[in-house]
């Protein structure tokens, strides 16, 4: 093990405490109100929901796919694919930025458009990030590692620690795959989404909390993003 992969074990275990502390005072409140108005939404609505976030996740799952580049340099050190997702990240967050700023500007129907046109941008950098770390989405199980990536920088409390847990025991976790719990999927990206951009509707300041929070948006599916890929590439070879 050389020493850059020595530093990137000190800033994985560093970026490990961090999303497995308890969560801070005004996220939990937020987060138990949502929680009871949830429970106040019916369950046939709840059930419409999930469907739907459930069937823009795989057309954007198979779009991504469509689109990403195939061609990835074997050999090429952890180093410089950290390098090369870095870049990705900075150049996804000017496209959200440009996104959020646009959607935000446009009042509360325009605003709307940026759920799914967020998520298309999510997808469509995790599948980058999946070639650039060597992995082939193809295959079902790398897909459903997208899935959790995702679920692991969009939710809280006791599901980001268990999501990060089968990240961590991926190779285990992949001979006994099961299909996402697609409802707390959906509960859990909308708590977190409603969190950070629910001023973005807000006409006069929309285009401006748009623009910033799909950047930190971004950034922090960066992180987790190449985390999880930097955990998968040191606990053994990816699989080319």
């Amino acid at each position: 093990m050389n020493e850059y992969e020595l530093k990137v074990i000190d800033e994985i275990a560093d970026w490990k405490r961090k999303i497995t502390r308890r969560t801070g005072m005004i996220k939990r409140l937020s987060k138990k109100a949502q929680g009871k108005i949830n429970h106040l939404i019916p369950t046939k609505v709840h059930l419409v929901l999930t469907g739907s976030i459930k069937a823009m996740v795989k057309a954007t799952l198979f779009g991504s796919q469509l689109m990403t580049r195939k061609s990835q340099e074997r050999r090429l050190s952890l180093e410089e694919r950290d390098k090369l997702v870095r870049k990705k990240i900075v150049a996804y967050q000017r496209t959200a930025i440009v996104e959020g700023a646009g959607t935000g500007a446009g009042g509360i129907l325009i605003g709307l458009a940026d759920f799914p046109l967020l998520l298309t941008i999510k997808m469509k950098f995790l599948f980058d990030v999946a070639y650039i770390y060597g992995f082939n989405t193809s295959e079902y199980e790398e897909r459903l590692f997208i899935l959790h990536v995702f679920q692991l920088a969009f939710s809280s409390g006791e599901i980001r620690r268990i999501t990060l847990s089968e990240i961590e025991n991926w190779d285990i976790r992949k001979q006994h795959l099961v299909e996402m719990d697609w409802h707390k999927f959906q509960e859990e990206y909308r708590d977190y989404i409603d969190f950070a951009k629910m001023f973005q509707l807000v006409p006069g300041i929309g285009a401006v909390v748009g623009a910033f929070a799909n950047n930190n948006l971004i950034r922090h599916l960066g992180l987790t993003a190449m985390n999880a890929y930097r955990l998968r590439i040191l606990n053994r070879a990816p699989e080319y």
